[in-house]
């Protein structure tokens, strides 16, 4: 039986941990607060992956492997914190995409300047020769 992996939001990042998940032999369920979008839905039918949209239904979370959050979801959120008091492991796609990646990574956080720092970097690393590309809150999902 595979394991299943819940990914919560369908914007940028939700698709694209959904289509990591999958490839990665993963069961995938998307459920979203908020109404998917009808090229998401498509998309989603088009790969076989179950969805859900305007709701979030914890019966359907609670046996899954793995959690995937929306970086627009706070860890605050009464959905993660019922998930984490059911013992669930709950990560940021860019967490989930990294253990399929041999790439290296500089990962930026913080509150202010992401993205000024980001660009910054990546365009140091570009000039110096390096094979870069930018993923995250800028560009495409990881």
């Amino acid at each position: 039986m595979k394991k299943k992996v819940v990914v919560l939001g369908a914007g940028k990042s939700g698709v694209g941990a959904a289509l990591l998940a999958q490839e990665q032999g993963f069961s995938v369920f998307v459920s979203d607060a908020s109404s998917i979008s009808k090229t998401t839905q498509d998309l989603f039918n088009k790969e076989h992956i179950f969805w859900e949209e305007n709701q979030h239904t914890l019966n359907t979370m609670r046996d899954a492997h793995w959690i995937i959050k929306s970086p627009g979801i706070p860890k605050e959120a009464p959905i993660i914190k019922d998930l984490i008091s059911h013992s669930k492991t709950v990560v940021s796609e860019i967490e989930f995409a990294s253990r399929y990646t041999k790439a290296n990574i500089i990962a930026i956080t913080g509150s202010n300047g992401k993205t000024t720092t980001t660009m910054l970097t990546y365009a140091i690393l570009k000039e110096a020769g390096l094979d870069v590309a930018v993923g995250g809150n800028i560009g495409n999902s990881f």
